[in-house]
């Protein structure tokens, strides 16, 4: 288990993004936790120089749904990137799984599919409860959405000087 801010970082390690576009889809279900994601992750891009008229935020219902919206805004929109953030808090039944199984395949495969055209950041919190994903959107375990942005600027970077 984490003991630190894992979002800590050296940010002259990280490419200046003022020419990148990007695209953030977010789940509202948990929205506590996700929303801080967002702000963890748009506040991140525009301190590396994303124009704000370069970063497109997007709200899905649920978790699940960050595959299909992560889907088309490679397909249809103009972005270097997309970021999906949402938030799955253990249960007493068996959805945890299945929904936490799901997304992570999804976002993974379309990473594969891609070609390396776009890459989808996953940016899914899945914790045993509810205090596990505070701490890790801007608490003691720092912000993922942060940690996202990051990843996201660094593969588009990636990409450009393959």
């Amino acid at each position: 288990m984490a003991t630190v801010n894992l979002s800590n970082y050296d940010s002259n390690q990280v490419p200046d993004a003022s020419d990148m576009k990007f695209g953030i889809v977010v789940s509202d279900w948990n929205s506590e936790v996700t929303h801080a994601l967002l702000q963890g992750a748009y506040d991140t891009l525009v301190k590396h120089g994303a124009e704000e008229s370069n970063i497109r935020v997007y709200h899905v219902p649920g978790s699940f749904e960050l595959v299909y919206a992560s889907k088309k805004l490679c397909d249809e929109a103009d972005v270097d990137a997309v970021i999906a953030l949402g938030c799955v808090v253990r249960g007493g039944t068996p959805h945890f799984d299945y929904v936490c199984q799901g997304t992570t395949y999804g976002l993974a495969k379309l990473n594969a599919e891609l070609d390396g055209e776009i890459p989808v950041i996953f940016g899914l919190l899945t914790t045993d409860d509810m205090q596990q994903a505070l701490d890790r959107a801007g608490g003691i375990h720092g912000n993922k959405g942060t940690e996202c942005a990051v990843t996201a600027i660094k593969m588009v970077d990636f990409s450009l000087n393959l």
